[in-house]
């Protein structure tokens, strides 16, 4: 399963991979990134502070999660040419519908809901930052593969609420490793 945000090399790309190594994939587009261009696009037809706009949004966006993105594609557009509005006035209208109908394969949020896979890559963006990021992403800081990956496992550790145990494996682990005993196996370490 992969999350992604509407690039079409993006897509391509994952679904060569997919069947250059016969696997199968699931491609979901980021629920984000759909409301952002649903927000875009309700400034077509609603200012910044009018309270309507959000109800604007909701409804449209409504109708995705059960896979009708060429619905909510086709009410914009019909909206849009109800009010009349040019076609500098529409872009963002225009732009948020051809989004919609691009990757209209990619929003059957339902089904990916119900198969127990993310719709959003909040979370896994939020752990990337407080795990890589915040500590990796340090100006002037330089980093080799095998340290920066042995950071980010004691990050994750101790994160997870793991480090206690992990310590307490890795202090019997050394403490073999140092010094070995052909009959080692039948004693405990008590320290």
């Amino acid at each position: 399963m992969v999350l992604v945000d509407g690039a079409t090399r993006q897509r391509e790309f994952i679904q060569t991979e997919a069947a250059r190594r016969n696997v199968t994939v699931h491609v979901v587009l980021d629920i984000v990134h759909v409301i952002e261009k649903l927000w875009a696009a309700s400034r077509c037809f609603h200012t910044a502070t009018d309270p309507a706009t959000e109800d604007w949004v909701g409804a449209k966006a409504a109708r995705i999660p059960a896979g009708d993105a060429p619905g909510a594609a086709r009410d914009i557009r019909a909206e849009a040419d109800r009010h009349r509005l040019s076609d500098d006035r529409r872009a963002a209208a225009d732009k948020a519908c051809r989004y919609l109908e691009s990757n209209a394969g990619f929003v059957h949020y339902d089904h990916a809901l119900s198969a127990g896979r993310p719709i959003a890559g909040g979370a896994v963006e939020g752990a990337a930052r407080h795990l890589v990021a915040d500590r990796l992403d340090i100006t002037g800081s330089r980093w080799t593969v095998p340290g920066a990956e042995a950071v980010l496992t004691l990050r994750t550790v101790i994160s997870d609420g793991d480090f206690p145990d992990c310590w307490i494996f890795h202090s019997q682990q050394e403490h073999e490793r140092l010094h070995p005993s052909p009959d080692q196996h039948i004693y405990a370490l008590q320290a």
